[in-house]
């Protein structure tokens, strides 16, 4: 019996441990930002140029796999939504450079709170009094941080707004996710989104591409690792993690992704969060529980999670 029961909880165990390595992997993002010197719309290009590279083997499949069911009217559908992830991750980029590692991953990851209110805008979906209230105990712990930045000096203001932007650009990315789930497949919207997405960060790059330094081992292992870790494998694994586990639970597993991002912060950069930062994630997190749990079932399935 006992055997019968261990055999049973192995698939859920290894779906969690999906979900905890795709966490982490997603973690990832701003460490190798703040690592990287390279000019960060530059980066951001190099990064989604690399990433298509590596999911070309799957888009090829899954269009043979779907032959003739995605049409040109999907593509088209594909526009909005590239415009959005490009100009999230030229965000994140910018803010990640400014903010302590922590303090942006935290930030960066609170779309759920945002979310509920980009789907009452495109798909019509109510707004619950238990949301707008976990919306606003958020926005008290990311104004904390914010008032701690000014009154310290200990981070920095336009970092936090491009992490909040950043946040609000990935929830409308995901918004325009849920609108098209009738997609053949996860891959044949997501891959075609962030092939455009670097087409268009490559254009805004133009002015940068420059000052790459192609021939720095260092610049092109991070623009690498950038791409495999967090954007291919954090962004696959958390997918496959969430077609066993219930969506609420996966958005608050994910939102832990700041506590690998501190400690990878004071590891390698001395980022020692100070005591009001605890104070003000507590808050952050209880305000995007609040909401979580609050949202409609047919709500909390994502199409698809992505990744910063």
């Amino acid at each position: 019996m006992a055997a019968r029961c261990l055999a049973a909880s192995a698939p859920m165990l290894l779906r969690y441990l999906l979900l905890i390595l795709g966490v982490f992997a997603c973690s990832t993002s701003a460490v190798f930002i703040r690592l990287s010197s390279t000019n960060p719309v530059v980066l951001t290009a190099a990064r989604l140029v690399v990433a298509i590279v590596m999911l070309s083997p799957v888009l090829w499949l899954e269009l043979r796999r779907h032959r003739g069911s995605f049409t040109w009217a999907h593509m088209r559908r594909t526009h909005l939504p590239a415009v959005v992830i490009a100009a999230h991750l030229m965000a994140w980029t910018i803010g990640a450079r400014l903010t302590p590692v922590a303090q942006s991953t935290l930030i960066v990851n609170l779309v759920p709170v945002a979310l509920p209110f980009f789907l009452h805008w495109i798909a019509k979906e109510r707004v619950n009094r238990a949301e707008v209230a976990g919306t606003l105990v958020a926005v008290l712990g990311l104004v904390t941080l914010s008032a701690k930045d000014a009154l310290t000096g200990g981070g920095s203001l336009v970092g936090n707004a491009m992490c909040v932007l950043s946040m609000l650009l990935f929830a409308l990315y995901v918004a325009l996710a849920r609108r098209n789930r009738d997609f053949p497949s996860m891959w044949l919207y997501m891959i075609p989104v962030y092939g455009q997405a670097a087409l268009l960060c490559l254009v805004a790059a133009l002015p940068w591409v420059g000052s790459f330094q192609f021939g720095s081992v260092r610049e092109c292992s991070l623009v690498l690792a950038l791409a495999a870790v967090p954007t291919v494998c954090g962004h696959s694994l958390l997918n496959a993690a969430i077609r066993g586990i219930r969506g609420q639970v996966v958005s608050l597993v994910n939102v832990s992704q700041f506590i690998f991002a501190a400690v990878m912060g004071y590891l390698l950069f001395g980022e020692a969060p100070p005591v009001v930062f605890y104070a003000a994630s507590a808050i952050v997190v209880a305000g995007l529980a609040i909401v979580v749990w609050a949202t409609p079932p047919e709500q909390r399935e994502p199409a698809a999670v992505g990744e910063a």
